[in-house]
């Protein structure tokens, strides 16, 4: 029932935690493998568009920026985004304040940790935001005014994810990022795609590939964030060992009543090897009984996991905040990890036990 208990919590705590950045995070993300931008061609958005299980794409130019707001600076992700970014990402279910932003201008949506760094309200003309971008060249700069392209942009929108999320990235324009950073109309230095939840995503990883001439890296959310779902993952794996080994503790007790059991029951084991049974049959009864006991154990165990996690599920019984249920997730495969631990433990333990039945002990 604990490790049931345990190994739900923990699902709940990282389906909680990777809703953050699912929020931000498309479901594919293209990228030029070498260098920074690529150019990408009318045919090629058109074949993107004839992929079956694609729904959409957006592409997006992302650079590290200077930020500069009533003397207070921050770098930063300037991300660039076209009209169709609302259809691959839920980002705008985020805003904080405001509304998104416009096409073909200067509005910027930031996020609530850059503004809150700033001390910056929306649609303050006094007060105004200027983004600075490392000019593009080389040479002896003579003038430090002359080394960046500057624009000034009005932010419009504020967007509250997580913490780290919130000081992460400042969407504007796709065009005005391209001005900024002096690309063609057709550059940029990335595509998100979003799709179907029943596509098969190797395939259309591989039909993207090819449309680029495998000059470009595609990566899952799972491979966006490899550095969390490893953590996550290695917690999982870690309260799962730690619980394992309770539970090896546990059938110690296992093993002494079946011993107890045999050394009881030591006269009637005598009868049944004079009647013909051999040793190997007298273990497989104790054998049997020690794997009935796990079995129907680890089933009452389960049951009453299950119907405390349906509840925590229902009526949010353990709180985290006043606002906030602790996450569990009811899975399937939890089960079954929990009954093949249970059900294997317990075999080893019984036989352990059983071998215990010896000619020795019955002469």
């Amino acid at each position: 029932m604990a490790l049931f208990i345990f190994l739900s919590v923990f699902s709940g705590l990282k389906v909680f935690t990777l809703s953050f950045s699912n929020d931000i995070d498309p479901d594919l993300k293209i990228s030029r493998t070498l260098g920074k931008s690529f150019f990408i061609s009318p045919l090629q958005e058109k074949q993107i568009k004839e992929i079956d299980g694609v729904v959409s794409y957006s592409k997006i130019i992302e650079e590290r920026v200077l930020f500069i707001f009533n003397e207070k600076q921050e770098v930063t992700y300037l991300k660039g985004v076209d009209p169709n970014f609302s259809k691959v990402n839920a980002i705008q279910k985020k805003l904080f304040n405001g509304q998104w932003l416009k096409k073909d201008t200067y509005q910027v949506v930031v996020g609530y940790g850059i503004a809150d760094k700033f001390s910056m309200g929306l649609l303050d003309f006094n007060n105004p935001l200027e983004v600075l971008v490392p000019k593009p060249g080389k040479g002896t700069i003579e003038n430090p005014e002359e080394a960046f392209n500057k624009e000034v942009v009005i932010p419009v929108g504020i967007y509250a994810i997580s913490e780290d999320l919130d000081s992460k990235y400042v969407f504007a324009d796709l065009g005005l990022a391209q001005e900024l950073l002096k690309y063609k109309p057709n550059q940029i230095s990335g595509i998100e795609v979003k799709i179907k939840k029943d596509a098969d995503e190797n395939a259309i990883v591989n039909k993207l590939q090819n449309i680029f001439n495998n000059k470009i890296t595609v990566k899952n959310r799972a491979q966006l964030n490899e550095s969390l779902y490893k953590m996550l993952n290695t917690e999982n794996i870690a309260v799962y060992l730690i619980f394992t080994l309770v539970i090896i503790i546990a059938l110690f007790n296992l093993i002494g009543a079946l011993i107890m059991m045999i050394l009881d029951k030591k006269g009637n084991l005598r009868t049944l090897l004079n009647l013909g049974s051999e040793i190997k049959d007298l273990r497989k009864i104790f054998l049997l009984q020690g794997t009935l006991i796990s079995i129907f154990g680890g089933i009452i165990g389960l049951t009453l996991g299950i119907i405390i996690i349906l509840l925590q599920q229902h009526y949010e019984l353990v709180m985290i905040t006043p606002t906030l249920a602790y996450p569990v997730v009811f899975s399937i495969e939890n089960v079954l990890i929990v009954l093949a631990t249970i059900v294997s433990l317990g075999f080893i333990a019984s036989l352990i036990a059983s071998s215990r039945v010896s000619q020795k002990l019955l002469d």
